[in-house]
């Protein structure tokens, strides 16, 4: 044998000798030990998540539908208005310059009209006593039609150009408090296909409301006066109430593409009413929101995990077990005894089980077990000399008298 391999198991002998040393100096011990925790009644439900924004229940959008510039604004951010108060008017000088000419043209026409009207009854009587010829009767007839429609068509006019400058003066058209301005002085606004927005006006922010987009797997389960919790990252620590008030029927559909994958989303809107009293819930915040689709309150509940549990005979040496022949049971421990109670069980939510019977209020049940394993040095046991010593144990020494 070479000297190399003489070395390499004198090595191996060495340490083999140094672990059997160790094993044999020290035993190992384990400790268990059960948690416990009590029936209690509270509140249970199972629920779905889903993420919406914050928005006022009713919220008007005021615009104008004549084109012009903004002349005076008496409005801001956060002003509180009135139904029928002025917030804004538009400049008046074209708009009363196309009044004043249909108003003129309105009157020439009737006066036309009026006179044509005079002269048709006139030649009606006179072509029915066969005193004028049906060539002037016709005539007549003629005169008064286009007259008639020519009249009409400026007193239409003439109602529009009011109506138009009646558009001039803004006014608000329900009570609220303004939570967006588009436009300031000075500006000119476009009324063409769409009318544009100039202030955005909530009529009740004590009152407020979150669309929420609930996925299509679970939109089946909500339901109208579901019960609902949701937060905003505005206030982390705070949790709101609110109930559901209407699923819509309409669907979004959206894309989401992943490096390996394309999927189609299908979402339905649920509108969530909640109080808003002391104005902490603003339009636009983003709301995540945990609808109960079951949901019960003042039951006896036990954490879900103590139906599952289960003692085990040879961890649990030195206790006795009494079992029972129950598809759903929990175990309790007094002393040393483990006794199981059958139990009929209702909603869980996954965390807590509701409990129908079978245990009282107060009762303790076994929850779960812990297994420690630790190793103990024995008395009298010589140190290796091999192992580090802990700071400030150093090896006494006996002195020989």
């Amino acid at each position: 044998m070479s000297k190399k391999k003489i070395i390499i198991v004198l090595s191996l002998i060495v340490v083999a000798g140094i672990l059997v040393w160790i094993f044999s100096s020290s035993k190992e011990e384990s400790k268990v030990e059960f948690f416990k925790t009590k029936a209690v009644r509270g509140e249970i439900g199972s629920s779905i998540t889903a993420t919406g924004t914050i928005e006022p229940v009713t919220e008007v959008e005021v615009g104008t539908q004549v084109s012009g510039i903004i002349d005076r604004i008496y409005v801001d951010y956060n002003s509180v208005v009135k139904r029928g108060q002025l917030i804004a008017e538009m400049d008046k000088i074209t708009l009363q310059s196309e009044l004043q000419s249909a108003r003129a043209q309105y009157d020439g026409n009737k006066a036309e009209y009026d006179y044509q009207k005079k002269l048709y009854d006139r030649n009606q009587i006179l072509h029915e006593k066969e005193l004028i010829s049906e060539t002037d009767y016709e005539l007549s007839s003629y005169n008064y039609q286009r007259a008639k429609s020519a009249y009409e068509q400026s007193s239409a006019a003439l109602a529009k150009a009011e109506r138009n400058l009646s558009y001039a003066t803004i006014t608000s058209p329900i009570d609220g408090i303004v939570t967006s301005r588009s436009v300031e002085e000075g500006q000119t606004v476009a009324s063409g296909f769409e009318t544009p927005t100039l202030f955005t006006i909530a009529a009740d922010l004590t009152k407020m409301q979150v669309v929420a987009d609930v996925d299509e797997a679970d939109i089946a389960n909500v339901k109208e006066g579901d019960y609902v919790v949701f937060t905003v990252d505005a206030y982390p620590e705070d949790e709101f109430i609110g109930t559901v008030r209407q699923v819509r029927l309409g669907s979004t559909i959206s894309n989401t593409t992943s490096t390996t994958t394309a999927n189609t989303v299908v979402t339905y809107e649920v509108v969530i009413s909640a109080e808003n009293p002391e104005l902490k819930l603003k339009p636009r915040l983003t709301a995540n929101a945990s609808i109960y689709t079951t949901f019960k309150a003042d039951v006896l509940k036990v954490p879900s995990k103590a139906l599952h549990f289960a003692p085990n005979a040879q961890l649990a040496e030195g206790y006795t077990i009494v079992d029972c022949e129950a598809p759903k049971k929990v175990w309790t421990l007094d002393g040393k005894t483990f006794t199981a109670h059958p139990v009929e069980t209702g909603l869980s939510d996954g965390v807590d089980t509701e409990i129908l019977s079978g245990i009282e209020e107060g009762t303790e049940v076994v929850t779960e077990m812990s297994l420690t394993m630790f190793n103990i040095p024995q008395q009298g046991a010589e140190r290796s000399p091999f192992m580090p010593q802990h700071p400030g144990s150093k090896k006494k020494t006996t002195q020989k008298k």
